[in-house]
């Protein structure tokens, strides 16, 4: 995949999603030490960046395909992602979903008009994913697809056309669509800015592959984070990391709360610990910073209860 694949993704995309804003924050920068842009993608569609690659993968679908429905899976932002794209193009949906995801998740997902289907684990909820696609269904993989990836990436076309001189961005990872993505849109227009991941302990299948040298899969998801979820990466976005990333930072519970706090105080707006997560790597990596930098934090998504919000404590 190639920055034309994204760009074709983007004019798919466009009729469906909004264009979120990229701001620079005079707080951030003073706190950092270095210009510093906030990309608001919990401004999204459904709260986060998910819908970008639904949307391109049920919209490059032929209309045979569509007739047979499609299934998904996902902890929580994939879900609504995939059901709200359904909604919208006349699809059926199936989505599989984890016994403790937060009941928030399925509610809004149930909303969109989506079947939601239990399973005791995120494990589980693949397995029986095969069945469904056996029955004609089709799959749409939460990051290990190319056309999901296109749609995420999207975003970093977004961040070079409202920034040029973008240096660095910071994104998350869960199962590595995002980062994929992003890393590919940035690099291929601006050489030499870094792009550089982050995840939560407990959260951090790809940090954790990095360093095996391929794909592990994680015992249990046992960070907060839990749109960071995913139980293990692909090979695909394996490799777009290695090629494309400087390195993946992982960063602890605590970290990503105390985040939270200050973006709310600080910038005003509520994100998900997944999202948070990239102001606790920035200042982990701001010595990597110059005066000169123009460094850009994702913020992925807002798609956190008040019940969760009251319950994180510093």
């Amino acid at each position: 995949m190639d920055i034309q694949d994204i760009r074709r993704a983007a004019t798919t995309i466009k009729p469906y999603i909004k264009r979120t804003p990229l701001q620079h924050s005079r707080s951030l920068s003073e706190r950092l030490g270095t210009d510093v842009y906030v990309k608001f993608e919990l401004f999204q569609r459904t709260g986060a960046f998910k819908v970008r690659g639904a949307f391109n993968k049920l919209l490059s679908m032929s209309e045979a395909d569509r007739r047979k429905g499609v299934v998904a899976v996902s902890g929580g932002n994939h879900a609504q992602a995939v059901a709200l794209a359904a909604a919208d193009l006349g699809v059926d949906a199936v989505i599989l979903m984890p016994e403790n995801t937060p009941k928030s998740y399925l509610e809004a997902t149930r909303g969109y008009g989506a079947v939601v289907e239990l399973t005791p684990t995120i494990k589980a909820a693949f397995d029986r994913a095969a069945d469904y696609q056996n029955e004609g269904r089709v799959f749409v993989h939460p990051f290990d697809d190319e056309l999901v990836i296109a749609g995420q990436g999207t975003v970093g076309i977004e961040i070079v056309e409202d920034l040029p001189d973008v240096t660095d961005v910071i994104v998350s990872i869960g199962g590595g669509g995002l980062a994929s993505g992003v890393a590919i849109a940035v690099k291929e227009q601006v050489t030499d800015a870094h792009i550089w991941g982050v995840e939560t302990v407990g959260a951090d299948a790809m940090s954790q592959a990095v360093a095996a040298g391929h794909p592990v899969e994680l015992p249990a998801i046992t960070s907060i984070a839990k749109t960071l979820g995913a139980p293990f990466v692909s090979e695909r976005t394996l490799n777009y990391v290695r090629k494309y990333l400087g390195s993946v930072t992982v960063v602890d519970d605590a970290e990503a709360v105390a985040a939270i706090h200050y973006l709310a105080e600080r910038l005003k707006v509520i994100t998900e610990p997944a999202a948070a997560c990239t102001l606790a790597a920035a200042e982990r990596l701001k010595d990597k910073f110059g005066p000169t930098s123009k460094v850009v934090l994702v913020l992925c998504g807002g798609n956190t209860s008040i019940s969760d919000i009251c319950g994180y404590a510093i």
